[in-house]
């Protein structure tokens, strides 16, 4: 990870940690970069947004970079991440940007960087992209006369998305009662568009965005909301999006949660029965559940695991040619629709299972028993130095060998802090804090141990 882009782009507090500058920056720089491959010098570029505040601020100091460097700017307003790539991979753009900050707060924000195929951009361009913003701003030209760049509205590409999205399904969602969490965010206009234009009988909750309400108690990351609402309405499933819509998590029809591990194993399973996976393998992370993994055993599916991170489970996927993979907190990438893990995909995907066995969520979702996980973050003096301690790694195999074939322990570094994440996962609340508090006791007795945050 560089300085300012990391594994999900330029993240950070709107204002300090990511301003008007850094935006403008990075407009001019994809401008002058991508224009420079053109025969008459004009790149064209798509922006879109979610509904914070900050948003349109971004959106129209890269839209002046942009210009300020003689490409066009294509603005497609607020809208999706994976409604940004897919617009850029089919309508010929040489990049695409997505202003969101995801499932952060308000008062954060991001700029995400697609390539041309609408992929995440790669971290050799990022690593210019970075020098550029500490340089010299003149270092780059600017356009003069009839080379100065246009900015254009291209609301009409959102259509095509929803068009697009509407032509996955395979059968009517008619008579299905759907409750759709828009966290006030991306989706609160595309997600009912979709689910009316299937014929779903379409309940939208937190669909009222002031600029300052995305995430706040609503969405992926707060779906207790949805549970109740379903539960009281008696409807017969929930989808639950994040700000940008990339992420989506279930809920039954008796108001349990189901997550993108249960999304995973539930459209897999339907896949291979159907001879449509044809690698027989689900990419996940090193954070999935090991529950989904003793359910993939049982029915005869293999799986990858990556660092965390869409990023690294798309790269997976497509270097080995595999149809799904994702994360438990509901990125789920289908990777013949999208390069990019798709909410309302997601979403779509799921419904059709349920149509198409006539079963309802509740009793697909029970086939994989989630393990119970207890996961703190330690403070540490040196994140390598301990995770290369011969104590810490003893300490580590002990637990791995007196859980077996029942739970797991891992650590990871996190990427932003001097903090190792201590996790397990076991039949048991108390076996998961035993093994955790083992691993951390040995970091603390080999004298790396700073402090146990606080939740």
């Amino acid at each position: 990870m560089g300085k300012y882009f990391g594994t999900d782009g330029f993240r950070g507090k709107a204002g300090v940690d990511l301003n008007a500058e850094h935006a403008f920056k990075t407009g001019r720089f994809l401008g002058w970069y991508y224009s420079r491959r053109h025969e008459d010098g004009k790149a064209r570029i798509v922006i879109g947004k979610d509904t914070r505040r900050s948003s349109y601020m971004y959106e129209s100091a890269l839209a002046a970079g942009i210009t300020s460097s003689g490409a066009d700017a294509y603005l497609l307003h607020v809208t999706t991440t994976p409604c940004v790539s897919f617009i850029t991979r089919t309508e010929n753009f040489d990049c695409g940007v997505m202003i969101s900050a995801s499932h952060n707060p308000f008062y954060d924000n991001g700029i995400k960087l697609m390539n041309f195929e609408g992929e995440k951009m790669d971290d050799a361009l990022q690593d210019e992209l970075e020098a550029y913003i500490d340089g010299d701003p003149d270092a780059i030209p600017w356009a003069v006369e009839d080379k100065i760049g246009c900015t254009i509205d291209f609301y009409s590409g959102r259509n095509r998305y929803i068009g697009y999205l509407t032509g996955l399904a395979t059968r009517s969602f008619s008579d299905h009662k759907v409750a759709l969490d828009c966290a006030n965010g991306s989706a609160w206009m595309i997600g009912r568009a979709v689910f009316d234009a299937l014929g779903a009988k379409t309940y939208v909750i937190n669909d009222k965005p002031d600029g300052l309400n995305v995430n706040l108690g609503c969405g992926s990351t707060h779906i207790e909301g949805l549970q109740k609402y379903v539960a009281e309405n008696r409807l017969d499933v929930g989808f639950a999006f994040d700000g940008d819509a990339d992420r989506c998590l279930a809920v039954d029809e008796r108001g349990n949660v189901v997550n993108g591990d249960h999304i995973m194993y539930i459209c897999a399973k339907y896949l291979k029965e159907r001879g449509q996976l044809p690698s027989n393998t689900v990419v996940t992370t090193v954070m999935s559940n090991f529950g989904l993994y003793k359910a993939l055993d049982r029915i005869g599916i293999n799986y990858e695991k990556t660092a965390v991170g869409d990023r690294y489970v798309y790269e997976n996927m497509k270097e080995n040619d595999h149809l799904i993979g994702g994360e438990q907190s509901g990125h789920i990438i289908f990777r013949k629709y999208a390069h990019t893990g798709d909410g309302l995909i997601t979403a779509i995907m799921l419904m059709g299972v349920m149509i198409e066995t006539q079963l309802p969520l509740s009793v697909m979702a029970a086939e994989v028993t989630m393990y119970p996980q207890i996961l703190k973050n330690v403070i540490v003096d040196d994140k390598d130095g301990t995770l290369a301690d011969p104590a810490v790694q003893a300490a580590v195999e002990k637990c791995t060998a007196e859980l077996g074939a029942n739970g797991r322990v891992l650590l990871r570094k996190s990427g932003t802090e001097p903090v190792l994440r201590v996790m397990s996962e076991a039949g048991s609340l108390e076996e998961c804090e035993k093994q955790v508090d083992a691993i951390i006791a040995s970091m603390d007795a080999s004298g790396h141990l700073i402090e146990v945050k606080k939740k």
